[in-house]
Parts: C-alpha cells; structure tokens; sequence
C-alpha cells in the first residue's frame, strides 16, 4: 500500500515539471541556432561547373570511338533537348549540353558496339545506339534524359523502316510467285 501523502505527491510533480521548465531554456540556448536565410526576390544564380582539369590526351581507341559519335542537336522525350559536339580544346573528346549543365565527354565503344561518353567529372554517362541516346546520373543512377534522337539515328531509323518495308513486299512477291499444290 502506498503510505505518500496525495498533497506530497503534488508537490513532488510541481517540482519535476518546474525543474523541466527551468532546464529548457538552459538547452535551448546551448543548441545550434540557424539564421533563417533571407528569401530573395531573384532567382538564383545557377553556378557553372568547376573548370575542369586536362584530362589524358586521347588513345587510338577513343580517337576511333569519336569518329562513330553521333553529334549535333538532339529531340527528347518531352519536348526536351541536348546537343552533342566535337570539343574544341581537347581533340577526340565531346561537350554534352543539357539544359544548364556541360559535360566533358570521353567516347568509348562497348563490347556491345554501342558508343558511351564517359563524363570526365563521373557524374554521367551517354549510351547511343543505333536508334536512340539516353543520358544517366551515374552517382544517383536515374536517367536524366531518354529517348534522344539525333538528325543522323532519325536517318538510320527512317532506313530501317523503309528496309523492313522493302523486305516485306519482296516477300509477299516471293511467295505470290510459289506454284500452288
């Protein structure tokens, strides 16, 4: 049976939550303070990427893999957009720009014969194939961008179809030319 008197029970939790409310403001003002930041009227500055640093003169292999890069502007998925040139400071290299950002870009085939552009930074990466590009966060590994389509994959794709067309009404001819049993 509990023998503590109902008033000094009172007392006691008075005291415990006095004690809290003087200690408050003690580790209130020990902790971090964080000015809130100023809103501005105006948009921000977007900060160009760091210079970046020469990167190894080109291999035969990249000098090779530069020649099968498809260059120019390309059209995106939703209306985006990013264009793909030859880099005028450092031979058998590429400038990818996307939106606000640029890429120095060393190509590279694949065992697949796809070419990369392998951004010097690490932080993309451009797969093209024969009918489309699509540009990767390497770091976040989503994609930026895909469903790019240059002027030259417009081309090839265009060729196929009408290829496949082609074949097709060969076929139908072939086969319309077989003796019937």
């Amino acid at each position: 049976m509990n023998t503590t008197h109902p008033t000094r029970r009172s007392a006691l939790a008075i005291a415990a939550a006095l004690a809290l409310f003087a200690a408050a403001p003690v580790a209130m003002a020990q902790a971090p303070t964080h000015k809130p930041l100023a809103k501005s009227h105006h948009k921000a500055a977007v900060a160009k990427p760091a210079e970046v640093a020469a990167p190894a003169a080109a291999d035969a292999d990249q000098i090779a893999a530069a020649t099968q890069v498809y260059y120019g502007a390309y059209a995106c998925e939703l209306n985006d957009k990013l264009s793909v040139t030859a880099s005028p400071k450092y031979p058998a290299y590429v400038e990818l720009r996307h939106g606000k950002a640029d890429y120095l870009m060393k190509p590279v085939v694949s065992s697949t014969g796809a070419i990369r552009l392998e951004d010097v930074r690490g932080e993309a990466l451009m797969v093209q194939i024969a009918n489309k590009s699509m540009l990767l966060n390497v770091k976040t590994s989503h994609r930026i961008v895909d469903d790019c389509v240059s002027s030259k994959q417009r081309e090839l794709i265009e060729a196929s179809k009408a290829s496949k067309a082609a074949s097709a009404d060969l076929l139908k001819t072939n086969v319309a030319a077989l003796p019937s049993k």
